[in-house]
């Protein structure tokens, strides 16, 4: 399938939405731009992610939005406190359908004044619940029917496809081989007329190849495991280096705490230049990361932008 991603020249992808802000941060790599601290600049952090990406070939640019957090707000008052518009986008991604991914996903239509085509997994839009010993909770879920209305143009993809004329690759539902990545115990998914176990199969992630370093893989929150999702993308593209690994890990919580030892391993193996655990990877996983991959972990924060 490699025919499906065309080398890039760079890409920049700018954190709009994260769990984590710290405007004192230093850059710590060549390729964390942090911006200069501005106390008049009042960016947020919420339990949620969004990620413009910017793909750069020649002289042409493209520009996708994948995920777009909790709030209907966060994204919108970030972006503007950035300069930036994130309506000036080809296609919006959902990495899946959780409510800490698709919060700004009505407010962007709404506001789009266009139809903007948004790439998901079939799956995306069902009613979705997690039983856990505190009890059962059923998760907010967005509605497909309205975003139509407002302007969407609904992909629903279960295979990988391009984007970005063809320099930028969503993975689609990514193939689970990996023995320690079994996915989010407890959460379960209406199907028909009953609740069933739900494998999360809508989790996708962003791949770039950039020219003369390799993949750069985007997840949102990886419940298909991040390990899964890079051998994927390498599977899917042909292309075996990978040059940075960045987006949700989802390691967080004593349910995922036995599984962050063999991701640690894994990602050594793959050996990657870059690693940027974000939103649902935990502060345990990023700290261990951050102590055995030195040099190569970045503490993200929101407002930061990664040029590869």
């Amino acid at each position: 399938m490699e025919n499906l991603l065309k080398p890039a020249d760079r890409v920049e992808v700018t954190i709009l939405v994260d769990n984590y802000i710290d405007l004192f941060v230093p850059p710590s790599t060549p390729v964390d731009r942090r911006l200069p601290f501005d106390p008049c600049r009042e960016l947020l952090a919420e339990h949620g992610l969004s990620c413009l990406v910017r793909v750069f070939t020649g002289k042409k640019e493209h520009a996708v939005l994948l995920d777009t957090g909790l709030s209907r707000d966060c994204l919108f008052h970030n972006a503007r406190q950035l300069g930036l518009d994130p309506h000036a986008v080809e296609a919006v991604v959902l990495s899946h359908g959780h409510f800490d991914h698709t919060g700004g996903l009505a407010g962007f239509f709404c506001g789009a004044g266009r139809q903007v085509p948004l790439i998901a997994h079939p799956d995306a839009f069902l009613r979705r619940r997690l039983n856990s010993p505190k009890g059962t909770v059923e998760l907010p879920r967005t509605d497909a029917i309205a975003l139509k209305k407002a302007g969407a143009d609904l992909l629903l993809r279960r295979e990988p496809s391009a984007l970005a004329a063809g320099h930028l690759l969503v993975t689609g539902e990514v193939e689970r081989t990996t023995a320690f990545e079994k996915g989010f115990p407890g959460m379960e998914m209406f199907v028909g007329d009953r609740w069933v176990p739900d494998p999360i199969s809508d989790d996708q992630a962003l791949v770039v190849n950039v020219k003369d370093k390799g993949l750069v893989v985007i997840s949102g929150c990886a419940h298909a495991g991040i390990i899964n999702t890079v051998e994927y993308a390498r599977k899917i593209t042909g292309v075996d280096t990978v040059h940075a690994v960045m987006g949700g890990f989802h390691l967080t919580g004593p349910l995922f705490e036995p599984v962050i030892g063999p991701t640690i391993d894994a990602m050594k193996k793959i050996d990657p230049a870059y690693v940027v655990p974000m939103h649902c990877t935990g502060w345990n996983a990023i700290n261990r990361i951050m102590a055995e991959m030195p040099g190569r972990c970045i503490l993200n924060t929101v407002g930061t932008t990664y040029v590869f």
